[in-house]
C-alpha cells in the first residue's frame, strides 16, 4: 500500500551490486544513496519479484535514463521505504490479478517441476534432403577415386571370376608368410589343442584328430536375399561393391520363386533383405507384401543403408516399412559424422542422423510404444582393427545419439570387416592385408563356430543362385559344387530349402573374418 519508492535494478547486477546500480522514481529518475541497503537484500527481493508482472512497467520503462537504455533487461519493482537494512514489496497475489481473466493454461503446469523435462529439437531431420538424391555426388566421387577406377578396368579386363581367384592368393601368400595352414585345418588344431588341454589323462593319439569340429549345416532358419547391386552409396568397405554404377537387379520371376520356396518352407523365421539398396529395387516391396501375407509372424529385415529415405520416389517408404512392420537394420559406421563421411561419402552422416529421426517420429526403435517396429543399427570398423566389445559400443551409441540428436534404437551389432573385395584391395594397397589376417587369426574364437551365419542361412543373389552366406556370394562360392563363379545350385533348382541340407558348407580362408573375436553376424 502507498509505495514511496521505485527502485530500478538493470542487468549489470548479475556482475555488481552497489548503490550506483539502484536508481529511485521521484518524479524523474536519480540515483539513491542505498549504502544501507545490503546486497544480499536487492539480490534476494530481485529473484523473487523477477516472475511478477507489473502495470507500471511500461511507465517505468518509458523514463528511465540513457544509462539503463533499450538494451537492457531491467528489472522494476515498488518497495515501502523502512528503517533500518531491510526492504519489503508490494506485489499483489498473481491470483488475485487473474481473476476474471481468461487464462486457458494458466495452472496445467505440475507443481512437480522436477518431473519436467525439455524434448529434444528435432534440428537435424533435414526435410530439405527430402527427393534429393545422392546419386549424382557418389558419381561425382567416384570419377576422382583412382583405387575404384582401377578396381572398375581390371574387372571388366580380366572378370569377376579371374579377380576373385587373384584376391585368394593373396590372401593365401600372407597366411603362408604367418606359417598358417588352411581354415579347416586350422579349425581342427585349435580343437585338438583345446581337447589336449582338458583331457590330459586320455592317450593323445586318443584325443587328436578323433572329432572333425566341421561346419554343419543346421535346419535354416534364415532366408537372404540379395535382390540387387545398384545402390546410391559406394562405401570404401563394401564386399559388394555396390556403386549407382551397378545395374544388376533380381527380376520379378526370381523374386517369384524365392516366395514359393519361403511358402515351402515353414522352418524359416527369417526373411533378411539386402543389397546395394534393396528398396530401390521393384521388387522389394513386392517381396515384403507378398511375405507378409504368406507368413504373417515372419521376421522381415531390410537392410537399409538410411540415405535411400531421401531419395526421389521414397517419401512413403518409411510409412510402407511401419505397415509392414519391417525390421529395419540400418548402417551407421559410427557417432561421428568425421568417420561415417569418410567411409560412405560426403554429407551420409546428415542424411543418415535425419533419417533416423524420420523412422524415430514413425515409433521406430521405442520399444515400449511401438515393440514391433524394431530398429537396429550396425558397427564395422574403420580400419584394420576388430570391433569392440558389441554391449559397451551400443551403450555408448545409445548415449551419444540421444544426447547428439534426441535418437533412439533397440540393439547394435558390430560387424568384422572382412578381407574380401573393396576392404581387401584397402589392405593389399596400405601394405596391411598381412599384418590384418594375421589379426584374424591370432583372435581366432573357437566358441564362434556354433553360432555362424552359414550355418543356418541360405543366401540367394539377385540371379537366383544360392550360397551358404552373402560372402560366399560375392566370391562366387555357390552351394552344390567346387568351383568359383561356375555352376551351383539355383532357386529354380529346389521346392523347399531343406532340399539343401546333403550339401556341404564351403569355407575358405576369408572364414577368418567370422571366426575372430566375438565372430561376426
Amino acid at each position: 500500500k502507498n509505495p514511496c519508492h521505485v527502485l530500478i535494478i538493470p542487468r549489470s547486477w548479475k556482475r555488481s551490486v552497489s548503490p550506483k546500480n539502484i536508481y529511485c522514481l521521484r518524479g524523474g529518475v536519480t540515483p539513491v544513496d542505498a549504502s544501507n541497503i545490503s546486497s544480499m537484500t536487492v539480490l534476494s527481493r530481485l529473484l523473487f519479484l523477477a516472475f511478477t508482472p507489473y502495470k507500471c512497467t511500461s511507465y517505468l520503462a518509458s523514463r528511465l535514463p540513457p544509462l539503463i537504455g533499450s538494451n537492457s533487461r531491467s528489472v522494476i519493482f515498488t518497495t515501502k521505504q523502512t528503517t533500518g537494512r531491510r526492504l519489503f514489496a508490494s506485489v499483489t497475489p498473481p491470483e488475485e490479478r487473474a481473476a476474471g481473466r481468461t487464462l486457458p493454461d494458466y495452472g496445467k503446469t505440475t507443481v512437480e517441476v522436477d518431473t519436467i523435462r525439455l524434448s529434444k529439437i528435432k534440428k537435424y531431420r533435414r526435410k530439405d534432403l527430402d527427393g534429393n538424391s545422392l546419386v549424382d555426388q557418389t558419381l561425382s566421387e567416384l570419377k576422382t577415386d583412382v583405387e575404384f577406377q582401377e578396381t572398375a578396368k581390371m574387372l571388366k579386363t580380366i572378370g569377376a571370376k579371374r579377380m576373385n581367384l587373384e584376391e585368394k592368393k593373396k590372401r593365401r601368400r600372407v597366411l603362408d608368410n604367418l606359417g598358417v595352414p588352411g581354415f579347416n585345418e586350422f579349425v581342427q588344431q585349435k580343437y585338438d589343442a583345446e581337447q589336449q588341454q582338458h583331457t590330459s589323462s586320455v592317450d593323445d593319439d586318443a584325443v587328436s584328430g578323433s572329432y572333425k569340429p566341421a561346419i554343419k549345416r543346421e535346419a535354416t532358419k534364415v532366408l537372404q536375399l540379395n535382390i540387387g547391386l545398384y545402390c546410391n552409396q559406394a562405401c570404401s568397405h563394401c564386399h559388394v561393391e555396390s556403386s549407382p554404377k551397378r545395374m544388376e537387379m533380381m527380376s520379378d520371376e526370381t523374386a517369384s520363386k524365392c516366395l514359393e520356396i519361403l511358402k515351402n518352407s515353414p522352418e524359416i523365421t527369417t526373411l533378411d533383405i539386402t543389397g546395394g539398396a534393396p528398396e530401390l529395387n521393384s521388387a522389394f516391396r513386392f517381396l515384403v507384401q507378398m511375405a507378409r501375407a504368406i507368413r504373417p509372424d515372419l521376421d522381415i529385415i531390410d537392410r537399409c543403408n538410411l540415405t535411400v529415405l531421401h531419395e526421389p520416389g521414397q517419401a512413403d517408404l518409411v510409412d510402407f516399412l511401419k505397415e509392414q512392420r519391417v525390421h529395419v537394420i540400418a548402417s551407421l559406421p559410427c557417432y561421428s559424422s568425421k568417420n561415417v563421411n569418410m567411409q560412405r561419402g560426403q554429407g551420409v552422416f546428415d542424411r543418415s542422423v535425419s533419417a533416423l529421426l524420420m523412422l524415430n517420429e514413425a515409433g521406430y526403435g521405442n520399444p515400449d510404444t511401438h515393440p514391433e517396429l524394431q530398429l537396429d543399427l550396425v558397427y564395422n570398423p574403420l580400419g584394420a582393427f576388430l570391433p569392440p566389445p558389441q554391449d559397451k559400443l551400443e551403450e555408448q551409441y545409445k548415449i551419444r545419439l540421444d544426447d547428439d540428436f534426441g535418437i533412439s534404437f533397440n540393439q547394435l551389432y558390430t560387424m568384422t570387416n572382412m578381407p574380401i573385395k573393396r576392404f581387401a584391395d584397402f589392405l593389399y594397397r596400405r601394405g596391411e592385408l598381412e599384418e590384418y589376417m594375421n589379426l584374424l587369426v591370432q583372435n581366432f574364437n573357437l566358441d564362434t563356430l556354433s553360432s555362424l551365419m552359414c550355418t543356418n542361412t541360405i543366401s540367394v543373389g539377385y540371379d537366383g543362385k544360392i550360397y551358404d552366406c552373402d560372402f560366399n556370394q560375392q566370391l562366387g562360392l555357390g552351394t552344390g559344387v567346387s568351383t568359383v563363379h561356375e555352376g551351383g545350385k539355383t532357386v529354380f533348382d529346389i521346392t523347399k530349402l531343406s532340399d539343401l541340407k546333403s550339401d556341404k558348407i564351403r569355407t575358405d580362408n576369408h572364414c577368418f573374418g567370422c571366426t575372430a573375436g566375438m565372430g561376426s553376424s
